[in-house]
């Protein structure tokens, strides 16, 4: 637990393609969404690296994309904690205009220039680099130290994932508090002022569509117990599919029209998906628009239209899909959709007037609740777990939250045959031990083989990690001993095995190392992390003397060309103010990265002082 003096503790809904950060404020007693220095209370999950040497991180990374997509990342959360060979990543990597490689143990790097030399980044690296942009944010908000922080997650994350996750976190400097789900954390923002007022059970329906993720999660509320019935979801499911739906759809009208092919043009296509995205919302709240885009390829305009009725046959399919994921949380749940009290609505995609329609009619026209910014109803919740695991807020309202296991939990038995330890929907945390026996005379060890999934086959689920049990004491078949499987408050897995004749136990957590970062890796990426953060302090700091001999320049050229100076200037004075003004402007000009801080200091220290002298003398 977090103590007081560690600094504030913040909630941060890290996203697919929006982040955002809140806090909770004691004098208040309140939840704070902070706004970054644009004035936005979200932040794009952007990281880019431009020609100039210079690291971009949210608005400004985003701005740039189209002129500099190869080297600017986004969707990481779509990569973290998966492997290279994993279908949906080959499937993303067609789409995206970066480059993804596949790194150590089938590790998706994402490979860029940067500096003239090719770099690569994992996907907790690029995380870390947007969770350290929400800390920076909150600390400049807070005028304090942010250490302390809750991360949610998509609720249908799995293992792998979610350590991701938090070593994003440790990466960016920050203490994970703990992972949150990411509906669960909107049934927070949503339930605390349902709980003021709630007579008996009231079971709220969180319906979470955001940029790449898609979550549902039943939940029941009873005075200060916050209790997950059910969850179900897709993690490759967003707005960002249905961006590349529009996407395709206007690039096939191109080739009909134009007959121009788009496709391998990661300049055109970044312009065309920013034109997309825009005609996506305007779409939230008109009938038609437009799709506009000035010399997209080749020096040819492109401009057309979409209505709302094509835009939902395009994308159809997703939200039936969606339709089918929250009919499976109810069945998962045992609850008829007439005992569902309320119905949430979380993420952007959310607003899809379509989408709403749908789920109305699943819940035989009931109203979706909108009370709640869909946008920031995440980084809400997360801010008042963060201010309860502290401890020190005294108006934080005291609730208990009980989550489940979003996927079944086992291990693989003979003939691939999945034995399942820990149901999916399971409360958690929990700890389950079960009996098992050897199946051969004599056997001495045990290879125990942990997967997550659903499937009756052992290996079509997703393996988790394996180790040995050995020192069995020698037996005829069906010796027995235990597997005790424990899930942790953030979801995460340890397994230990214990043979029962001797009572000796040998425990070991599943930590996938084939997947995670190693110790060794963090720290690394840890001291890069800084490193970076001591180039962008170096970068701003060279951009502000720039400026500030820019303006000198401005100053001293205005005060040569009154009269009353140039008469009080010997010739020689004049020629070595206008030769300062003219090497301090090459130097600009040139804007070399040869020439380092101390060199423009200098040129500006000699040009202030040439300004006060003919101050003085004026």
């Amino acid at each position: 637990m977090a103590k007081k003096d560690e600094g504030y503790a913040v909630g941060i809904d890290l996203g697919t393609t929006y982040s955002c950060v809140a806090v909770w404020q004691e004098q208040h007693g309140r939840v704070e969404i902070i706004h970054n220095d644009q004035g936005n209370k979200t932040t794009p999950s952007f990281v880019a690296f431009t020609e100039d040497h210079q690291r971009l991180i949210g608005n400004a990374a985003k701005n740039q994309a189209a002129t500099n997509p190869q080297n600017t990342i986004f969707d990481a959360k779509r990569l973290i904690g998966r492997k290279f060979s994993d279908p949906i990543v080959q499937k993303d990597i067609m789409l995206w205009p970066f480059k993804v490689i596949a790194g150590v143990n089938d590790k998706p790097m994402i490979s860029l220039n940067y500096k003239g030399q090719d770099k690569s980044f994992c996907a907790e690296e690029i995380s870390s680099m947007v969770l350290t942009k929400m800390r920076e944010i909150a600390e400049a908000y807070l005028e304090s130290q942010v250490k302390n922080a809750v991360i949610t997650v998509p609720a249908y994350f799995n293992d792998s994932q979610r350590k991701a996750t938090i070593d994003a976190g440790i990466i960016a400097g920050l203490n994970v508090l703990k992972v949150i789900n990411e509906p669960t954390a909107a049934a927070i923002a949503y339930g605390l002022d349902k709980r003021i007022n709630c007579v008996g059970e009231r079971n709220i329906f969180v319906f979470d569509l955001g940029g790449g993720t898609f979550d549902v999660s039943l939940l029941t509320i009873k005075d200060k117990v916050f209790q997950v019935k059910a969850t179900a979801g897709n993690t490759h499911l967003g707005g960002e599919d249905i961006d590349n739906r529009m996407v395709n759809y206007f690039v096939e009208e191109i080739k009909r029209k134009k007959k121009l092919d788009i496709i391998g043009n990661p300049k055109a296509l970044r312009r065309l998906r920013t034109a997309c995205e825009k005609a996506k919302r305007t779409l939230s709240f008109a009938n038609v628009t437009n799709v506009e885009v000035d010399a997209l390829f080749q020096g040819v305009d492109f401009s057309s239209s979409i209505t709302r009725a094509k835009f939902d046959e395009i994308n159809m399919d997703l939200f039936d899909g969606c339709m089918e994921i929250v009919e499976k949380c109810l069945t998962d749940a045992q609850m008829d959709k007439s005992n569902v009290d309320d119905v949430v609505l979380v993420g952007g995609s959310s607003r899809i007037p379509k989408v709403q329609q749908l789920l109305q009619d699943f819940f035989h026209g009931k109203e979706v609740c909108k009370g709640i910014n869909p946008d920031e109803a995440v980084a809400y919740g997360a801010a008042v777990q963060a201010a309860l695991l502290t401890g020190s807020f005294s108006s934080v309202p005291k609730l208990v939250l009980m989550d489940v296991a979003p996927l079944s939990l086992g291990w693989k038995l003979i003939n691939d045959v999945m034995a399942f330890v820990i149901p999916r929907n399971t409360s958690i945390p929990v700890k389950k031990t079960k009996q098992y026996v050897t199946i051969k005379d004599d056997q001495l060890k045990v290879l125990i083989e942990v997967y997550e999934g659903e499937r009756p086959k052992a290996t079509d689920n997703h393996l988790l990690g394996s180790f040995i049990l050995s020192g069995l004491t020698p037996a005829p078949r069906g010796h027995p001993f235990d597997v005790c499987f424990n899930v942790d408050q953030n979801g995460i897995l340890t397994v230990s095995a214990i043979d029962n004749s001797t009572g000796s136990m040998n425990e070991i957590t599943i930590t996938n190392n084939k997947g995670r970062l190693s110790t060794e890796e963090i720290k690394r990426l840890i001291q890069e992390a800084q490193d970076f953060r001591i180039e962008d302090k170096k970068f701003l700091r060279k951009a502000e003397v720039m400026n500030a001999l820019d303006l000198c320049i401005y100053k001293v050229r205005n005060e040569l060309k009154k009269k009353d100076i140039n008469l009080k200037l010997s010739s020689e004075e004049n020629k070595k103010v206008k030769d300062a003004i003219t090497m301090a402007t090459d130097l600009l000009d040139e804007n070399d990265q040869q020439n380092g801080i101390d060199v423009l200091e200098d040129h500006l220290n000699k040009l202030e002082s040439m300004y006060q002298r003919i101050i003085a003398k004026y």
